[in-house]
């Protein structure tokens, strides 16, 4: 029994060693991968930052062609109804 007693404690403080090493060795290895992955992130925002002109060019544009085809539809729609108004009132008069 006093040789349990011995070797028990003995085991759980290599394997507890084994454990806090193995723990600092994956620490490192987080710490240099969020290093990169940083890295990464900062190159993608300087060339999302270089892209912001051009997305701004293309929403102008978009803002542009969309104003110009309303105002077409809306004329066209205004065109449509006036002849349906001036036949609807000649008929009218006919029938008086």
């Amino acid at each position: 029994m006093k040789y349990y007693e011995n070797v028990f404690p003995l085991i759980l403080y290599i394997l507890g060693s084994i454990l806090l090493v193995v723990l600092i060795i994956l620490v490192i290895k987080m710490i240099k991968t969020l290093k990169k992955v940083d890295t990464a992130i900062d190159d993608y925002n300087e060339k999302a930052k270089k892209l912001n002109g051009v997305f701004s060019i293309i929403d102008t544009a978009t803002d542009t062609i969309s104003s110009v085809s309303d105002k077409i539809v809306s004329g066209i729609i205004k065109g449509i109804g006036g002849v349906f108004k001036k036949k609807g009132k000649s008929v009218e008069n006919e029938e008086d």
